[in-house]
């Protein structure tokens, strides 16, 4: 999840009310797509309190990686503007679906079905223009993300890292559970050899230097 929408607490002494407001969190984008699986370009355009009430237009642009000699160009690919996103005919036309948040500070979009032509840079511009009582202010936003399209998914050095250390774990535990049986056993198997040679010292006693049980009283 790109924007979280966590509780902050204001506490207000005279009447004791607590207020709460979204906190919109920067994240960027992925830059790796997988082959035929779908991919959202993350955009986040974060507003604070005072300016929530704003017009907004994002129009998604993108740029395919050319040849050196070649030129470049760009694509309008996709736009939302008076609260209507809508797609723009060209190369990704079927292919786009919106994927932002309510608040628009969240103005993504996704790929469905990514194709190796989809590797290239796409730009998102963010256009806001403010309602305050006395001017309306405007602000304009540019984000880029360099897409690059694999066959399959990298391996997360984070994953490979943690299922090596379970493995180290496991063998670590076994090993530890293998010396607790052996440390176990010989204990026992000690504690049986003493039980034995107490046995065997005492049937090895003479019999007048037992302790006998006192003869029982006769009248």
């Amino acid at each position: 999840m790109d924007v979280f929408s966590e509780s902050v607490t204001e506490n207000v002494t005279d009447d004791e009310i607590h207020l709460s407001q979204p906190v919109c969190v920067d994240v960027p984008s992925a830059t790796e797509a997988v082959l035929g699986s779908p991919m959202k370009l993350t955009c986040i355009a974060c507003m604070t309190r005072e300016e929530i009430k704003a017009k907004t237009r994002v129009d998604w642009y993108y740029t395919p990686n050319q040849e050196k000699d070649i030129p470049t160009y760009k694509i309008h690919i996709y736009k939302y503007e008076d609260e209507n996103p809508a797609e723009v005919d060209g190369p990704f036309k079927g292919r786009l679906v919106w994927n932002g948040s309510q608040d628009l500070q969240d103005v993504s979009i996704q790929i469905i079905n990514v194709t190796y032509n989809d590797t290239g840079v796409y730009e998102c511009n963010v256009f806001r223009k403010f309602e305050f009582d006395s001017f309306t202010p405007s602000v304009f936003l540019t984000k880029d993300i360099k897409l690059k399209v694999k066959e399959k998914a990298s391996r997360d050095t984070t994953a490979l890292y943690s299922e090596i250390m379970m493995y180290v774990l496991l063998v670590f535990l076994t090993f530890w559970l293998l010396v607790e049986m052996v440390y176990c056993y010989r204990k026992i198997s000690k504690s049986d050899e003493q039980v034995q040679d107490s046995g065997t010292n005492y049937l090895a006693i003479p019999s007048e230097q037992k302790v006998n049980p006192d003869a029982p009283v006769t009248e």
